[in-house]
């Protein structure tokens, strides 16, 4: 009996919703990028990419454990001489908390063409609401 390879053209992709209210932050970026690779399915193989479209709803409402939210600090460069930023995750999370949820996310993900590719499938809102109805997403519960 032959192994059963995946082709791209017969990847079927749902969509799901991830409610991040209440749950760490790594935990649901964790499910997010487990689901946007696609290593939920039977089918998963590594060099084809067959993961599903994922949208994390309240992401203000995520935690960090710990003492991570006044301790842990998002760096980015400008590309200036000097031009180190910092923000810390109580800021990050107070102003933009999609975009703290997609930094996690992105981490989780490798760094190669499909995993630029699972990238584009993540859609992270502040709040409950999303624009994806008309896609009929499944509720996911972790």
């Amino acid at each position: 009996m032959s192994t059963y390879m995946p082709k791209a053209g017969q990847i079927d992709r749902k969509w799901y919703v991830l409610d991040a209210a209440g749950k760490p932050l790594g935990h649901t970026a964790a499910k997010a990028a487990s689901l946007l690779r696609g290593k939920h399915k039977p089918i998963f193989a590594p060099h084809v990419d067959c993961g599903d479209h994922v949208i994390i709803i309240n992401c203000d409402k995520a935690v960090l454990t710990g003492k991570k939210l006044d301790q842990k600090i998002y760096y980015r460069h400008t590309g200036w001489i000097g031009g180190l930023k910092a923000v810390k995750y109580s800021t990050l999370m107070a102003t933009r908390p999609e975009f703290a949820m997609t930094l996690a996310v992105n981490g989780m993900i490798p760094d190669t063409v499909i995993g630029r590719k699972a990238k584009t499938r993540l859609r992270t809102y502040k709040g409950s609401e999303h624009k994806h109805a008309s896609q009929k997403p499944e509720t996911l519960e972790f």
